[in-house]
């Protein structure tokens, strides 16, 4: 059984990287920044994302990525998803013989509005099996190895049941779908929800408001997710109200944590600087945003972050304008 390829060092490629070899596989994880990969080799951990949290004997790092296109035949891409079609073309470049590609990018394609797997499909060679791993999951939890639970979604029945076999051990289960476009439009969309709930967690609007933008940006992400394929169900699952949930309620979610720097008076470049890691739902509420007037899904909340990050809209008008809109039925 060749190793698995783990393209991308950061918080979250480390930790499923750690979760597959603590399952008895081996993993090669490569990184873009040699300097970084060097500490990892040295050290035997990732300091600076998942700090102590050692790497099991399976895990071996490299920063030459012919290296894995040469030895794994399964790869699983974690990088944002700014860089996921440069990195997939890269890997074009260097595979040999045929391979199984998943990624665990929670995003869409700027520019595009582009679904990932719509963009995989651009890139590798026609006919490689895809799959997209997500779920309500944060990347030190699943170092640690505290009980998780994800989603394996694939067209390919044997890709998703192999992979979601690879990841499943300890205290991880994982689960298998077919809904490809449902899974990817629930791990992206989501983003721009926690940043509204951190935003108006910031502005000490309550757990009321905390709640109620949750239950109708559920709404609005089935909503966007069926327009583009994606099955109704797939949004009470794991990879739609679960990690909605997860990351509109917990400080470890960085998107929320923006939200909540935000709310609390700090300027968009401030706040990202408080971060310190890649924000995913700042690019991602432009891009859904785009994608929800063009096929025109009614959309409120996403369109007033995206009034407060990209126009400089209020934060206080914008929840202001929300929880004064006409009244209506629930189910609309």
């Amino acid at each position: 059984m060749s190793p698995i390829g783990v393209i991308g060092a950061g918080s979250w490629g480390t930790a499923l990287a750690v979760c597959l070899a603590r399952n008895g596989r081996s993993v090669q994880l490569w990184g873009h920044e040699p300097a970084h990969i060097g500490q990892l080799r040295a050290e035997r951990s990732n300091r600076q994302f998942l700090p102590g949290v050692g790497f099991p004997e399976t895990l071996q790092v490299s920063a030459d990525l012919h290296e894995l296109g040469t030895d794994c035949d399964d790869l699983l891409v974690v990088v944002p998803s700014e860089f996921f079609r440069s990195v997939l073309s890269q890997l074009t470049q260097v595979l040999q013989g045929p391979h199984r590609i998943a990624w665990a990018t929670k995003g869409l394609e700027e520019g595009s509005g582009k679904l990932l797997h719509q963009v995989a499909a651009e890139v590798v060679a026609p006919g490689t099996p895809l799959a997209v791993v997500s779920g309500p999951t944060f990347a030190m939890e699943v170092a640690r190895g505290l009980p998780t639970a994800l989603t394996v979604a694939s067209r390919d029945e044997r890709f998703a049941t192999d992979f979601a076999a690879a990841l499943h051990g300890g205290e991880l289960r994982a689960y298998t779908a077919q809904d490809v476009a449902g899974v990817e439009v629930g791990g992206a969309a989501k983003n721009v929800l926690a940043i509204a709930a951190g935003i108006a967690d910031g502005l000490g609007f309550g757990a009321n408001a905390r709640a109620a933008l949750i239950t109708r940006g559920l709404r609005e992400i089935m909503r966007l997710g069926v327009c583009l394929g994606g099955q109704p169900e797939t949004f009470m699952g794991l990879t739609g109200m679960g990690d909605l949930v997860l990351t509109c309620t917990d400080d470890q979610s960085r998107n929320r944590r923006f939200g909540l720097a935000i709310g609390r008076g700090m300027t968009i470049g401030d706040a990202r600087k408080s971060i310190d890691q890649v924000v995913e739902g700042l690019g991602t509420t432009r891009v859904v945003r785009e994608l929800a007037q063009r096929l025109g899904v009614d959309m409120p909340i996403v369109e007033q972050v995206y009034q407060v990050l990209w126009n400089n809209q209020r934060p206080e008008a914008a929840v202001r304008s929300l929880f004064g809109r006409e009244p209506k039925a629930e189910a609309g």
